[in-house]
């Protein structure tokens, strides 16, 4: 009976759920293509393709182990720990003299896969996809194969893929400069190749000979991997169990089928766990800010419902009945709304997944993965959501008592239950923690979760409270309110008897407005405050930057050997882990370093810093319990293992890094070893500097401050991905604006034909309707700025150590001027939609 009655309603008061099903819809649309991002991270394939000829791949492990034991109660626990490392782990080449000899293999191919760039004499990259540098020996893994010219021999021999040939409209018998890890080199194209399968979609492949490919790797008496063909008559399956066996004990590990795919491409392995932390947080951000808004959505139409309700309960109709009859009204509208919005999310997923490619957030060879899995998930989350919100909207009017249940339709309550006022104190109380809590993190994984929740529980404070806080903005705008004649007094009347229903207006605009201003400042607060440091932290008088992958070592040699310099600095940079904890780190060249760089040493001294050193950030020093004269055990970028002694400690760690080794350490165990900038001391002109690098393509002098600038584009184009990811929850946000301010609006035809009839204007109530959206706008974005205010201020005391977080004035006013627009759009249009009745039709219209 009540859920044919639950039918009837909905069908006969769409417009009442209009509202509802919108929320509920984009709800389900955002869960999905979060819930596609993380099942990506989790499941996405990288398919190989250097590797596709090679059924079996021995490669080094790429991550570092902890393993724990402990002892409870006379049980002992072993739990193992495994992280992955920053840069690539090498084998030692005599991995393929011990697998030549085991039973099955029939052939074992050495791999060596190096940084190797193509140039255009204007230093242009020849390519847009990256660019690998192998020794012609190894073609066969793929198998590459010549279809013009002929195979390297000499040291400036070179084979290029047939796509860079078409592309770059080269021929054999042309030269091509390649910048790889060493200085920039001239080579003559002998042939050109091309994988028999056809073209690699994901990289551009360079073929040198033997001795040069070894050069340029860098790393003498190691590869990269090594590519394990069957004999005849042996299977995968048994070619892999046999060559495990042969490499037991070692460092070294196997794959097969799809697992050679995260061995050919790391950066994709990586992205798989960011993806997931990506797609964890913008999804429990997203689900959490769903069940506030859906919440206000509910509350709104049931408060629109309240006479109707009030009137079943008047005829006998029990609580239960009531509660039932909205839990069923909301599976009914959640239940629609999950399918069409989850259907809607795979392609927003699809779309999210390619700007975060086009970003190079992601790597494209992670392929996006859809199942059912998300679809199914936002369905639920939908239909738990809309019956859980339905069920607290009506707690008060099943509630009420049957002989007073009509008079409590008419007037709205002066006071929210009790239960409502304290649960928002202590969801206020819990905010005001995580305000304390986020004032303490240091560390950006760590403090940015708790930023968005601690918005997002402050948010909810606001919504349960609402009533309350504009029954006292009301008092405060009173004097102001009731100078500006008939309409303001109008509006204030409203505000003051109409709190609730102008709180569940006031709540999105706060989350709106604070959700906005956090994501907008939290990266300019951090990167400003890095690059604060890096700016007081640097001597030189000018910096050597790159347009393509680095600054070569021997530009800076070059610049060390002119007249007049004083020091030359490179600085690489790189990952390191100690313990499974990652550190940024960086490798400086030790001569001459205090006359170049100056990090703010706090403790210790950089006299005779060197190889066997480490420089360590205060905040390193603190969670390591480090101090000058300490030994400090890390794991390289490459996974090699070392122990370095600590001689300085130092405060700009934003800028230069948690850690600091000598350049000579550092760059031995980077994947690209040229330098990201190299730091000049010296009294010559930016004209004659450039003379001396002027053969180094893509090299440019330039001044410390222009060096700042291109930094800030670099951090620019990084915090648009954050952005991006979080641009769909405040899209989704601005529509719970504009859909709860329309919804307000909507219900009060009645309400206007009154006051029309008692003698005010349409263009009055118009007046009316502005003046209170405009009450609303500055009540929601004055309670969002300070929750943004309190949040990125804790933010940016924790990261920064200063309480002064980066807020663009303009922008800000800008964040300010959309929701105006939001909220001012969505009450004019249905004010005048509910005007255009004439007032007597309408007042005489039965309910």
């Amino acid at each position: 009976m009540m859920l044919r009655y639950a039918l009837q309603t909905v069908r006969d008061r769409k417009g009442g759920f209009i509202g509802a099903f919108l929320a509920l819809m984009c709800a389900a649309a955002l869960i999905t293509a979060c819930g596609t991002l993380l099942e990506t991270g989790l499941r996405g394939t990288i398919q190989t393709e250097r590797y596709a000829a090679a059924p079996v791949v021995v490669s080094a492990d790429q991550n570092v182990h902890q393993t724990t034991v402990k002892h409870k109660k006379g049980k002992t626990k072993v739990k193992h720990k495994a992280k992955p490392i920053a840069e690539r782990a090498w084998l030692s080449d005599d991995m393929a003299h011990k697998l030549k000899g085991v039973p099955g293999v029939g052939k074992v191919v050495p791999e060596l896969t190096f940084l190797a760039e193509p140039l255009t004499p204007a230093a242009g990259d020849l390519t847009d996809k990256p660019a690998y540098g192998h020794a012609w020996e190894s073609a066969a893994l793929t198998p590459f194969r010549l279809v013009e010219g002929k195979a390297p021999r000499a040291a400036d021999d070179l084979v290029i893929d047939r796509g860079l040939a078409e592309s770059a409209r080269l021929k054999t018998g042309d030269r091509l400069t390649v910048q790889s890890t060493q200085a920039p080199r001239s080579y003559r194209i002998t042939g050109v190749a091309a994988p028999a399968e056809g073209p690699l979609a994901h990289q551009t492949s360079l073929f040198f000979s033997a001795g040069e490919a070894e050069r340029l790797a860098a790393h003498p008496g190691q590869i990269t991997t090594l590519g394990v063909v069957p004999a005849k008559g042996t299977g995968t399956d048994d070619l892999k169990k046999a060559v495990a066996d042969a490499i037991a004990g070692t460092k070294a590990q196997v794959s097969t089928g799809d697992d050679r795919g995260p061995v050919e491409f790391l950066d994709a392995a990586g992205a798989r766990i960011k993806l997931v932390s990506m797609g964890g947080a913008m999804g429990g951000t997203s689900l959490l800010v769903a069940i506030l808004v859906v919440v206000g959505t509910f509350a709104l139409s049931v408060q629109q419902r309240h006479r109707e309700l009030a009137l079943l309960r008047a005829i006998a109709a029990t609580p239960k009945q009531i509660r039932g009859l909205l839990g069923r009204e909301a599976l009914i509208v959640g239940a629609a709304a999950g399918v069409f919005g989850s259907l809607a999310g795979i392609p927003l997923g699809g779309w999210l997944h390619g700007k975060f490619v086009d970003m190079g957030a992601v790597p494209a060879t992670l392929e996006r993965t859809v199942s059912v899995f998300p679809l199914f998930a936002a369905v639920a989350a939908t239909l738990l959501g809309a019956w859980a919100a339905a069920r607290l909207s009506a707690r008060r009017i099943a509630r009420i008592r049957l002989r007073d249940a009509l008079a409590e339709a008419r007037v709205e309550r002066t006071r929210p239950p009790w239960s409502r006022i304290v649960a928002g104190l202590v969801l206020l109380a819990g905010g005001a923690v995580l305000v304390a809590v986020l004032s303490v993190l240091r560390t950006e994984p760590a403090s940015t979760p708790v930023t968005f929740l601690t918005v997002v529980v402050l948010s909810s404070a606001i919504a349960l409270l609402g009533p309350l806080v504009v029954r006292a903005a009301a008092a405060v705008l009173r004097g102001p309110l009731r100078l500006s004649g008939p309409v303001g007094r109008l509006a204030h009347a409203n505000l003051r008897g109409n709190a609730a229903r102008m709180a569940a207006a006031v709540t999105p605009l706060a989350l709106l407005t604070g959700m906005t201003c956090t994501v907008l400042f939290v990266q300019p607060t951090l990167g400003d405050a890095a690059r604060a440091q890096a700016r007081e932290g640097i001597r030189a008088d000018w910096v050597l930057a790159a347009q393509g992958s680095g600054v070569p070592a021997e530009a800076a040699q070059e610049l060390r050997t002119t007249e007049g310099v004083e020091a030359a600095t490179e600085v690489v940079r790189t990952t390191v882990r100690v313990g499974l904890d990652k550190y940024p780190a960086q490798g400086v060249s030790t001569a001459g370093l205090t006359r170049t760089w100056d990090p703010d040493v706090t403790a210790g001294s950089l006299k005779g810093f060197g190889k066997g050193n480490v420089a360590v950030s205060e905040l390193a020093a603190d969670q390591l319990d480090l101090k000058p004269g300490s030994t400090l055990k890390l794991t390289l970028g490459d996974g090699t293992k070392t122990a370095l002694k600590v001689s300085a400690v130092y405060a700009r760690g934003l800028g230069f890094g948690d850690l600091t080794m000598a350049h000579d350490l550092v760059a031995r165990h980077v994947d690209n070893p040229l330098a990201a900038t190299v730091l000049i001391k010296s009294d010559r002109t930016q004209e004659q500097l450039s003379a001396g690098v002027g053969k180094f393509p893509g090299v440019r002098v330039l001044a410390p401050a222009a060096a700042d600038s291109l930094q800030a584009e670099r951090q620019q184009a990084n915090a648009e991905v954050n952005y991006l990811a979080m641009g769909l929850i405040l899209a989704f946000t601005a529509i719970a604006v504009v859909n709860t301010l329309a919804m307000s609006v909507s219900e009060r035809i009645r309400e206007f034909a009154m006051l029309r009839l008692a003698g005010a204007s349409r263009r009055q109530v118009l007046g009316m309707l502005r003046t209170e959206a405009l009450c609303v706008l500055l009540i929601g974005t004055a309670l969002g700025s300070g929750i943004a205010l309190a949040v990125l201020t804790a933010f940016s005391v924790g990261m920064t150590g200063s309480a002064a977080p980066s807020v663009t004035p303009l922008v800000y006013v800008s964040v300010v001027a959309v929701a105006a627009l939001l909220a001012l759009t969505a009450t004019a249009l249905p004010g005048r939609a509910a005007l255009k009745p004439r007032p007597v039709t309408v007042a005489t219209a039965k309910e």
